[in-house]
């Protein structure tokens, strides 16, 4: 007897899916008053499970049932025999996940590239966008075309976010950096050297042997050359400013306005310092997409 039978799997989980696939035996035309259908054992063994070649599943083994369906033309007997499938990981291990994981990590290299050197960590980072593009478009051709979101998708579709995140980053350091470069100085460097110059040129004139006086050896006045320039700062503060939080020590992310060269805390404004956006990065995104894999491998694996 050859039964070529279906089953419907639900890919939720997929490649971690597991499946128990029914084949059920019964008599319609006869109710259990004229046939009853049993079992010669109670359990039910395959004669040889090595002799089971399945390319993408392990049969993991069968199970039995026997139940009465109650209807309006009577009752009968129904065996389902289950044959216990789970899939095997190896293949999407080697061709998705493993490729996925290594273009996250490979994105990260533009955190410890210099923020000047902008062809190059742009270039890494459409590079891996683009590897996670046709990674994610390779996942899903070998799929069922479902409506639903399956474990593989939800894992490519975090890494393309991680990936494009870090690309993300460095635009808005690359953008901040700009913005909050300081004020030229050349030109009051210049006038500086210039009053120098005229002191040096007076106080060689009022050296005559004649009408010498010691007020005319005083030193220059000293010149101030400002450096707090109020319209420097003032953008500095429409662009990062946040409120303080009360009875924290932000002393190793946040620096006070006013006091930022002693670090001390103060109630009022700090600033987030965006020019180490890229120190905070080699912290933040390894650590997340740590944690993420934890959550994902654990929750999928074992729950």
């Amino acid at each position: 007897l050859t039964i070529n039978a279906e089953c419907q799997l639900q890919l939720h989980n997929f490649p971690m899916d597991e499946h128990s696939c029914p084949l059920i035996f019964s008599s319609y035309g006869y109710p259990k008053e004229e046939m009853i259908y049993r079992w010669r054992k109670n359990s039910v063994e395959a004669a040889d499970q090595k002799s089971w070649r399945l390319y993408q599943f392990d049969f993991m083994g069968l199970r039995n049932t026997t139940e009465i369906v109650q209807t309006s033309a009577g009752d009968y007997v129904v065996m389902t025999i289950y044959f216990e499938l789970s899939r095997r990981m190896g293949y999407f291990t080697i061709q998705t996940y493993i490729p996925c994981i290594l273009t996250v990590v490979l994105s990260w290299v533009s955190f410890w590239i210099k923020k000047d050197a902008t062809p190059a960590r742009t270039a890494l980072g459409i590079t891996t966008v683009l590897t996670m593009t046709t990674l994610s478009t390779i996942a899903r051709k070998s799929l069922p075309r479902v409506s639903y979101v399956t474990a593989m998708d939800l894992f490519v579709t975090v890494c393309f976010l991680f990936v494009f995140a870090a690309l993300m980053e460095y635009a808005t350091l690359n953008y901040y950096s700009s913005c909050r470069k300081p004020p030229t100085t050349k030109k009051k460097t210049s006038l500086l050297h210039a009053d120098s110059s005229r002191w040096i040129h007076e106080r060689i004139s009022l050296q005559a042997p004649s009408n010498y006086s010691l007020l005319d050896m005083r030193p220059p006045p000293p010149v101030t050359v400002t450096l707090n320039n109020s319209a420097y700062w003032q953008e500095l503060e429409d662009t990062c400013v946040y409120e303080c939080l009360d009875g924290k020590d932000c002393q190793s992310f946040f620096c006070c306005y006013e006091e930022c060269k002693s670090g001390s805390w103060r109630k009022g404004h700090i600033h987030i310092d965006i020019l180490e956006l890229d120190s905070y990065s080699r912290v933040f995104f390894p650590t997340s997409f740590l944690l993420f894999n934890l959550v994902y491998w654990v929750g999928y694996l074992y729950l």
